[in-house]
């Protein structure tokens, strides 16, 4: 019956402004009428669109002219609004006590908090770049079984910091939740864990290979660690992501063979060509998180750089991912992130930063990142068109997973 109760509250009548009864809920199976839809990130605008969903994934793609709504079928309306494919956060922590506690939480609350970080902005999916493999694996389970509605978990679980090398900022967190220091030790020692975290689900592992130890002190993880990690994971078919903070640590980082930079690199001054072509020639993307660095400001992380940095990669045709660090930061509104992503890259390359890029890095192309017959119902309904102002990405009217309704604008 919460159950019940609360998918109720979340929910409006379609295309009417009163609540809908239970009985009028869309469940799995509805169709989204008169929105503007951009496919995937390289489609023009179908105007007038029709997308049909049944058992939680899209059955159809279309227009109003051209196809017809089932008989019976409950309908959403998308006019004056922007239909795109579910949004991806590809660096986020799930950090906070209740998610670092998840069995011991209240469901409702939980439930409440991932609305408030991600779903209320449309993000159908979170990469967990740091939290504990235990907790984030058991968050996922929860939502599976439906005990709580939330994004898509994906998690590495517990990090690699090197040894003596946990981050200033990290310390506080583990002594006040209990939990064990994830330094490495030894090499085998780490390698064994990696392939404990493996087992118990995580999908990919997080290296810092520069460690923050104080205002100017970075520790880089030895070569001969990372790449041992790495070679490990990969055996797992797990991307590696890093850590990076200066040029060292990220040069460590790509010279060993990690997949994707956690963190732009502003202390490392601007990216030259030679230093781009590195990064697309190992095939390494960056989750810039540009916001990051402009709610910590500092004169050695000059968020210029930031901006410099994402557009050389992305004019040159290197893989950006879009992340914000919600949860290590208390700022869930990415809209600081788009209005700096404005300025390196268009709305067509920021809408794949969110969908298809991210899908197609993580393995699930053949299942999210477009809105395509068959792929799973991950979509975000807007309240203006991004193509117009980039803003909008922020706008969010619903949210909906696999066909089911994660949020709802008042």
């Amino acid at each position: 019956m919460k159950r019940l109760a609360l998918v109720a509250a979340c929910l409006a009548a379609f295309g009417v402004g009163k609540p809908a009864a239970a009985d009028d809920l869309p469940g799995r199976d509805f169709a989204i009428v008169g929105a503007r839809v951009y496919a995937d990130p390289a489609a023009a605008a179908l105007d007038d669109g029709l997308v049909i969903v049944r058992n939680g994934r899209i059955s159809a793609v279309g227009t109003s002219e051209k196809l017809a709504i089932p008989p019976g079928m409950k309908v959403i309306s998308g006019k004056g609004r922007t239909l795109v494919a579910g949004f991806w956060n590809s660096h986020v922590h799930l950090m906070t006590h209740d998610l670092l506690h998840p069995e011991a939480a209240d469901p409702l609350k939980l439930e409440a908090g991932l609305r408030d970080m991600f779903t209320r902005w449309g993000f159908t999916t979170v990469f967990d770049l740091t939290s504990t493999t235990a907790s984030a694996v058991t968050l996922r389970q929860m939502i599976a079984k439906r005990a709580l509605l939330g994004p898509q978990i994906l998690t590495v679980g517990d990090p690699f910091f090197p040894k003596d090398g946990m981050p200033i900022y990290a310390r506080p967190i583990y002594e006040a939740e209990h939990i064990a220091s994830p330094e490495i030790r030894t090499t085998s020692e780490a390698v064994t864990r990696l392939d404990r975290q493996a087992q118990a689900g995580v999908n990919g592992v997080k290296l810092f290979t520069g460690a923050i130890l104080g205002a100017e002190d970075v520790m880089v993880m030895p070569a001969d660690q990372i790449g041992a990690l790495v070679a490990e994971a990969h055996r797992h078919h797990l991307p590696v992501f890093a850590h990076p903070t200066n040029r060292e640590g990220m040069a460590a980082a790509v010279e060993n063979g990690v997949d994707v930079l956690a963190h732009a690199t502003p202390i490392a001054g601007d990216w030259d060509a030679a230093q781009v072509r590195k990064l697309i020639d190992a095939d390494v993307a960056l989750v810039p998180t540009m916001m990051l660095f402009e709610v910590y400001p500092a004169e050695s992380t000059p968020v210029s750089t930031v901006v410099q940095q994402v557009r050389a990669l992305s004019a040159a045709g290197g893989d950006v991912l879009f992340g914000t660090d919600a949860g290590f930061m208390d700022v869930f509104d990415p809209s600081a992130e788009y209005r700096l992503m404005a300025q390196a890259m268009d709305w067509r390359h920021v809408l794949a930063a969110l969908t298809l890029t991210p899908a197609r890095r993580f393995g699930q192309s053949g299942e999210r990142g477009r809105i395509e017959p068959g792929l799973a119902a991950d979509m975000v309904l807007l309240d203006g068109d991004p193509a117009a102002d980039l803003a909008a990405f922020a706008k969010v009217a619903m949210t909906f997973r696999a066909g089911e309704v994660l949020y709802r604008k008042d």
